[in-house]
């Protein structure tokens, strides 16, 4: 599954990289806020479910070759961040669900 079809199964909303979207694979998921633990556990094509909107974010989400972040509960996304993300091709949605709602709608599609 692609990221540009996971945001259309569960209605998130882009924030950067739509236009990059379906080239990029999904895998699994992973949920974490410390950005340490997630740099050293998220696999390569996971989607990461995180509140961390800013520019460390990004830089996890490179080294992790994460597919896509997706900002819970409506977290904000900094400008920073988003400039370094379009530079980077990294993919960001968001939504106004918890990690926990989110990931449960995940595991059902992917």
């Amino acid at each position: 599954m692609t990221v540009d079809v996971l945001q259309k199964e569960l209605g998130l909303t882009y924030l950067c990289g739509e236009s990059i979207a379906n080239e990029k694979e999904i895998d699994g998921c992973y949920c974490g806020d410390l950005l340490s633990w997630v740099m050293s556990r998220a696999q390569a094509g996971n989607v990461w479910l995180t509140v961390m909107g800013n520019i460390n974010s990004i830089g996890v989400a490179v080294l992790a070759d994460i597919s896509c972040i997706i900002l819970t509960e409506n977290a904000a996304l900094d400008e920073d961040a988003k400039k370094r993300a379009e530079e980077n091709d990294v993919v960001i949605l968001t939504t106004s669900k918890n990690a926990y709602q989110l990931a449960a709608e995940i595991s059902k599609v992917i």
